[in-house]
């Protein structure tokens, strides 16, 4: 069944209201039509599937006939703090970050990122994003969007990371390191945490005064194997694991 995301203030009582972009996506995109029935995401962690009971020109009303909640995230929650890669990779990665169930990303510039300051972000890049992120949410039916933060300086993020103690992260690194990802989470108990940041670096990976950085703040760093990873892998498969280690892939209960 067809989903789609609305804001908040399209919905008004037991009935949803489309216009503008959305109203263009689902009834001229998407061919839906009145007594069409989809899914709306977007009232908090709710499902409503809806029946279109009436299409103007520019406009159109759906009556909500049934509603689901749809579970939360469950913690630690992943948060996927990268160095600032090439537009399209950024673009596959919010993809699949939504699909995964990564909580947020943040992205840093750093030596190695695709643009290293802030002045050189081009308009419309956030907006851009922000629209995978819908685009993910409706196909996942998850019941949050995805926040995608504005780019920081990597310095910026100390005091976060530092200041909350159900806050643990490890930087992937492909230098020398002897730490695994199994032996690193062997003594983790994620019970204690509210989030779990993975730092990933840029096509270049990490500089060795980044890493020193990382070693000043208390993250270790973590190899993936002797294999060097691009950008997007790393991220997927960090998730994955992470995932897999924290009992995020069990059944609902």
């Amino acid at each position: 069944m067809r989903r789609y995301w609305a804001a908040k203030e399209n919905f008004q009582g037991q009935e949803v209201h489309f216009a503008g972009d959305l109203f263009h996506h689902i009834f001229d995109v998407c061919r839906q039509e009145e007594g069409s029935h989809f899914e709306v995401l977007g009232d908090g962690s709710k499902a409503h599937l809806v029946e279109v009971i009436s299409v103007e020109k520019k406009r159109a009303t759906a009556r909500i006939k049934e509603t689901r909640e749809l579970p939360a995230l469950p913690t630690p929650r992943l948060v996927l703090v990268m160095s600032l890669p090439r537009f399209a990779t950024m673009d596959a990665v919010a993809e699949k970050a939504v699909e995964m169930g990564v909580h947020r990303i943040q992205p840093f510039y750093s030596e190695f990122s695709f643009l290293r300051k802030r002045s050189s972000l081009p308009l419309g890049k956030m907006e851009r994003w922000q629209k995978i992120v819908i685009s993910a949410t409706q196909q996942t039916g998850r019941g949050d969007l995805m926040e995608i933060s504005e780019p920081v300086d990597l310095e910026d993020l100390k005091p976060q990371i530092n200041q909350n103690p159900s806050r643990r992260g490890l930087f992937a690194y492909e230098g020398a390191s002897t730490l695994g990802i199994k032996e690193f989470l062997k003594p983790l108990d994620p019970t204690t945490l509210e989030e779990f940041w993975i730092f990933v670096g840029g096509e270049g990976g990490f500089s060795q005064s980044e890493v020193e950085l990382f070693s000043s703040w208390g993250l270790q760093p973590v190899t993936l194997g002797e294999q060097v990873l691009r950008v997007e892998t790393a991220c997927i498969a960090l998730t994955a694991i992470l995932k897999y280690e924290f009992g995020h892939m069990s059944p609902s209960t």
